[in-house]
């Protein structure tokens, strides 16, 4: 399971210095990216696919399990180091120092560079990361509730290994540094106080 780890020099730093130059185009609907956008959706996708559909083609739970297992570490590995850097500028991974301490790092393209990923590849990467791991949430209250058990792990697998892309990538958009919670607190905070004020104007 996915924990992030503390230090005390975190920085947003800037991704891929060699492509600086490409932040010159402008911003366009039109996708740039088209094989990436396949992979992106393909995998995750197929895995909910084969779980809804696997009882009905195969008896065997094995060869099905295995099956999704794979398509969602592919679904993984892909949207970590691949789509989510070129579809969104985004990229998040962990290292650890000589120290032996582990370090979360979360990175966004600066500057002018976000003008290089187009309105329909973030739409799609976008719906997708977080379509998905809510689908395997369901997916998993289902399971308990019809009692089929022997699924447990593999609704779980599709759980963490999607809501880790989910939770990462969240991590990336709105910084490193910031927290989930203080950033919802500030959100509610932003929309009582508009309420005040209306409220407020209206008398």
């Amino acid at each position: 399971m996915l924990r992030e780890i503390p230090q005390d020099n975190d920085e947003d730093v800037s991704l891929f210095d060699a492509e600086e130059d490409a932040g010159k185009r402008s911003k366009k609907s039109k996708m740039k990216h088209p094989l990436a956008c396949f992979f992106h959706l393909f995998f995750r996708v197929s895995a909910v696919i084969v779980y809804l559909l696997c009882e009905i083609f195969s008896s065997t739970f094995i060869a099905c399990m295995v099956t999704i297992i794979l398509l969602l570490s592919c679904d993984f590995w892909t949207v970590k180091n691949i789509s989510g850097r070129l579809l969104v500028g985004l990229r998040w991974w962990n290292q650890v120092d000589d120290d032996g301490r582990s370090h979360w790092v979360f990175e966004s393209r600066k500057g002018t560079v976000t003008q290089q990923a187009s309105d329909s590849e973030s739409r799609i990467f976008w719906i997708g990361l977080i379509v998905c791991p809510i689908l395997w949430v369901i997916f998993a209250f289902s399971t308990l509730f019809s009692f089929k058990l022997k699924w447990v792990p593999v609704v779980i697998m599709g759980v963490v290994l999607q809501g880790a892309n989910l939770y990462g990538y969240v991590k990336c958009k709105v910084g490193g540094k910031t927290s989930l919670k203080n950033m919802a607190t500030n959100y509610f905070g932003r929309q009582f106080l508009k309420q005040a004020m209306s409220k407020e104007e209206e008398s």
